[in-house]
């Protein structure tokens, strides 16, 4: 049975977890893309998506939160001021996992952990969003056009 499985050990004791896990996401936020093992993704991707949430509104608490889980100075600086205003409209799902076959020594399933707003491919292809759903009622604006100037306004002159 599973009762209380919440989350994967990865084979490794608390401290040893917690810090491993604490590495990889400052790598992940550095360089925007790691490669990893499908099970290490997955639990990366639990453990860092609810610090991307927490860095959409800086403040010193929500700051002091990500620290004692990143322990880097820069990984959360950088976080907070360069990564958190580029997915600050998103509502969740700031990470992507991509597949990419086994590793050749041990034949472990290998995957790419990147956040989503930072890869240009997937993102050129698409178009632009559109900035309202709703249709204005009354069709366009009427443009103003300036007055005609006439012969008779300019003699009196």
């Amino acid at each position: 049975m599973r009762h209380g499985k919440k989350f994967n050990h990865l084979g490794r004791q608390t401290a040893h977890r917690k810090a491993m896990l604490a590495n990889m996401a400052c790598s992940l936020i550095e360089h925007k893309r790691i490669n990893t093992t499908v099970a290490k993704a997955k639990a990366l991707k639990q453990f860092v998506e609810p610090m991307i949430t927490k860095s959409k509104s800086d403040t010193t608490h929500n700051r002091r939160i990500v620290m004692a889980k990143l322990r880097q100075k820069d990984a959360v600086a950088e976080l907070f001021r360069d990564v958190a205003p580029k997915i600050g409209d998103r509502p969740g799902g700031y990470t992507r996992i991509i597949k990419l076959g086994n590793r050749l020594g041990d034949n472990a399933d290998m995957a790419m952990i990147e956040l989503v707003d930072y890869n240009e491919l997937y993102n050129a292809g698409k178009p632009e969003k559109k900035t309202t759903r709703r249709s204005r009622r009354g069709g366009k604006k009427a443009t103003i056009t300036p007055p005609v100037e006439t012969k008779a306004s300019n003699e009196e002159e």
